[in-house]
């Protein structure tokens, strides 16, 4: 069974960097499209970056974009997602996701694999 294991959060200030990994095991990760989703306290989820499996192509929302980086590295089944110039707003649980990359984002469907998530919190 297909697992996902987020680690690298914590709190930070505004202005600061946080860099978000996620190791897969139990599937083929290498040939996964992969996302990043945040949810914060009494809100719905979001995307916020996706990644297609050979990592030729990435996705972000327009309220990350030149802020954050999503990155993969199929040797080590590892997905990344720097973080930089955090705002408060930017406080969520954020999560992997395996997803679909299609032109206008990522594709969740009910096979889909998602970790336990990693808190990010942004305060000074």
């Amino acid at each position: 069974e297909g697992q996902l294991v987020e680690s690298g959060g914590g709190l930070v200030q505004p202005g600061g960097s946080l860099r978000l990994s996620c190791v897969a095991s139990g599937f083929a990760f290498g040939i996964k499209d992969m996302s990043w989703v945040r949810q914060a306290p009494g809100d719905r989820p979001e995307w916020v970056a996706a990644i297609n499996k050979r990592g030729e192509r990435t996705s972000y929302r327009d309220f990350v974009k030149g802020r954050f980086t999503i990155s993969r590295d199929d040797t080590k089944n590892t997905l990344y997602l720097q973080m930089n110039n955090l705002e408060p707003e930017d406080t969520a649980v954020y999560r992997c996701q395996t997803a679909e990359l299609w032109p206008e984002g990522p594709v969740w469907g009910e096979n889909d694999i998602w970790g336990q998530g990693t808190q990010v919190t942004v305060s000074s």
